[in-house]
């Protein structure tokens, strides 16, 4: 019963603060010594995280119980520069305001024997969270053109919108995890993975114009922006196999399921599907080699299908509406594209992140670590517009940490992240719908770092 109490507030705490925007919107590492990892966990068994990294794993790591905290501080500003005609300039710069986040994680693993074990991981991905002021452009704008309120709702935010520009995404999953030995060398496991979900965005009424019906104040149809939270559920399934093929070399590879989840009905006209937004397959190979007594190198490749979301990897330039509408032909191809199935969506890609991590017993009480993490950039240029609310560009990481052992039966981790700072420009998708006039080059910027703290407990 404490054990379930314990998760509760942890899924609770989770849901209500936690944030990332490193490897797309998933976390660089989940568990503390994976973040020191440079997120590399397929192929270790070293606490009970296992239902987040691989759930074989959980067999080999003995019954334990962790718990961290992670405080991570992302920096986020957008830029508009070069809008070239007179009196209808767009051009802008704002920092994100909100820049500071804790990120708990929770794991709990129970041997049932000496071949099978059962346990829970809570973790998150997700976290988009950003908060723009607004009040950069002007009433003698092209924003005019787009927010129902024409010159009166002037100031803009960059995205011709009323008031502060943002949005907040988290997605917590618990993970219930059976995992078993088939022999003394390899073991599978399987995780059930249930999913929660909240987002709310604000400041994007400029694009009022894009819905199905096209929004008017007295009409009551705002499904866009501005309602609040919403809340989605959903589940899927992470598999797993581990297996030491020699003394010193262990392989590992875990495959996620697509999460189903149910839709974002007060934001039906903002995602692609009427309010979808599933959670993504992921698939994850690894491998770790005891390079010596003291020292472990291992790697991890992973696959985010982005792809297969269409809210999320839909082109923003995408103009087909939905069946019937009327696009009219100014500004043309607006009407009617934002919610139906193939309608606009963020344009994220798949990714391929890389992690290679390195760890060494520096002393019997003491293991040091450190660990690379390179991403694919799931956003291009032709999608930087939409994406000034979910700038994820971070391509690069590097991690430091270290377990101290406090008794034998217990230990604290520690673990440092560094993304280094990556840029994305295009031209901005208003000159589409504004021309002759120009609204020119928008680029969006991030680094970031997080430092946490978790504490283990064997028994």
């Amino acid at each position: 019963m404490k054990m379930k109490k314990i998760a509760a507030l942890l899924a609770v705490a989770a849901a209500s603060g936690s944030a990332f925007a490193t490897d797309g919107y998933f976390a660089h590492g989940y568990g503390m010594k994976a973040k020191g990892m440079g997120g590399v966990a397929t192929a270790t068994a070293s606490d009970s995280m296992g239902g987040a990294n691989n759930p074989a794993s959980m067999v080999w790591a003995g019954d334990r119980l962790d718990i961290g905290l992670d405080l991570f501080s992302p920096r986020r500003s957008v830029e508009r520069t070069g809008s070239t005609t007179p009196g209808v300039s767009v051009d802008g710069k704002v920092d994100s305001s909100s820049n500071l986040f804790y990120v708990p994680e929770f794991g709990y693993n129970k041997m049932l024997g000496w071949d099978m074990s059962a346990g829970v991981s809570v973790y998150g991905n997700g976290g988009m969270n950003t908060n723009f002021n607004g009040g950069q452009i002007g009433a003698a704008s092209l924003c005019s053109n787009f927010n129902p309120g024409g010159a009166g709702a002037a100031p803009f935010n960059m995205l011709c919108g009323t008031g502060n520009l943002g949005m907040n995404l988290v997605q917590l999953i618990v993970a219930p995890t059976f995992s078993m030995k088939v022999n003394k060398n390899h073991s599978f496991g399987v995780s059930l993975l249930l999913g929660y979900q909240k987002f709310a965005a604000q400041g994007l009424d400029g694009f009022y114009g894009f819905t199905p019906a096209p929004f008017t104040p007295l009409a009551g149809n705002n499904y866009l922006t501005n309602r609040g939270y919403d809340d989605s559920h959903g589940y899927g399934l992470k598999l797993g196999w581990m297996g030491n093929v020699s003394e010193t070399v262990t392989l590992g590879a875990a495959y996620t399921t697509k999460m189903k989840m149910s839709k974002f009905d007060k934001y039906k006209d903002l995602f692609a599907g009427q309010g979808n937004f599933d959670m993504p397959a992921s698939l994850d190979l690894g491998i770790s080699v005891k390079a010596t007594p003291k020292l472990k190198i291992a790697a991890d490749y992973q696959r985010i299908d982005y792809s297969g979301i269409n809210s999320v990897s839909n082109a923003s330039t995408i103009s087909s509406a939905w069946p019937g509408s009327a696009v009219p032909p100014t500004p043309p191809g607006t009407v009617g594209s934002l919610g139906c199935d193939s309608c606009r969506g963020f344009g994220w890609s798949s990714v391929n992140v890389f992690k290679l991590g390195a760890e060494y017993q520096y002393s019997p009480n003491l293991v040091l670590r450190a660990g690379l993490n390179h991403t694919d950039n799931p956003i291009s240029s032709r999608d930087v517009t939409f994406n000034i609310i979910a700038p994820g560009v971070i391509k690069d990481h590097a991690t430091l940490g270290f377990t101290y052992g406090v008794s034998k039966d217990s230990e604290v981790t520690m673990a440092y992240m560094h993304a280094f700072k990556n840029t994305v420009q295009g031209a901005s998708l208003f000159s589409t719908w504004t021309a002759p006039a120009t609204a020119g080059t928008e680029k969006l910027e991030m680094y970031q770092n997080s430092l946490g703290i978790a504490y283990g407990m064997k028994f």
